[in-house]
């Protein structure tokens, strides 16, 4: 079982879990792409621990993510909604801390496989926060959300999210072998890249609206 001093914690990441899948459930293919490599990775780690049953649960939710992506890829013929972005979300937070409570991961880990989305939607809200902004309000302030306001589009915006969640997630996986130091470092890492993708986007961004308000004036 759980500590109890980890069952505010556990709650907390399960409830934001469950909530932020929703807040990126934007764009053609982002949430059904992040529940197939996301899951596919948990299902990998279940097998490395000999646990066949966990994998294959995993594996499962991975396929029906691959097989909803066939509809939902840019153009979208379907949408995954509340129904399907809610049950994700807390499907990916409750199979992440059982796989840490049965030893298969450090607790780590489900934050790294799922770091596109978690990073994203942290710092978003925060931001958000910080200007004072009514966080529950509906807004296009998230990162994906301005690449394809930028030009990338749904397409190119979810294939550069799908290379982020492959490398995210292999990188987790890679990094359970390593021992305690070994493991800060891949997370510090990873911080140092998400920290640079975001001020780029930012930069970008910023830019974009300076020329904006040129084009306007003119």
């Amino acid at each position: 079982g759980v500590d109890w001093l980890w069952l505010l914690p556990v709650l907390l990441f399960i409830v934001w879990m469950t909530n932020l899948y929703n807040f990126m459930d934007g764009s053609d293919g982002l949430a059904g792409g992040m529940a197939f490599f996301g899951f596919g990775f948990y299902g990998i780690a279940g097998l490395m621990n000999g646990n066949e049953a966990f994998a294959m649960l995993n594996f499962s939710i991975g396929a029906a993510a691959l097989g909803f992506l066939y509809h939902n890829f840019h153009p979208a013929k379907v949408f995954m909604g509340d129904a399907g972005s809610i049950p994700l979300g807390f499907l990916a937070a409750a199979f992440g801390v059982w796989g840490w409570q049965q030893g298969f991961w450090p607790f780590w880990f489900p934050l790294l496989v799922f770091s596109p989305f978690v990073s994203d939607t942290t710092v978003t809200l925060f931001k958000r926060t910080r200007r004072r902004e009514k966080i529950m309000q509906a807004h296009r302030s998230h990162y994906y959300q301005r690449l394809v306001q930028l030009g990338w589009g749904h397409r190119n915006t979810a294939l550069a999210e799908y290379a982020l969640m492959l490398l995210a997630g292999a990188s987790a996986l890679w990094g359970v072998g390593m021992d305690v130091h070994s493991q800060g470092i891949l997370l510090v890492c990873w911080g140092a890249i998400y920290s640079g993708l975001m001020l780029w986007v930012d930069r970008c961004w910023r830019r974009n609206e300076a020329l904006k308000e040129i084009f306007a004036g003119d």
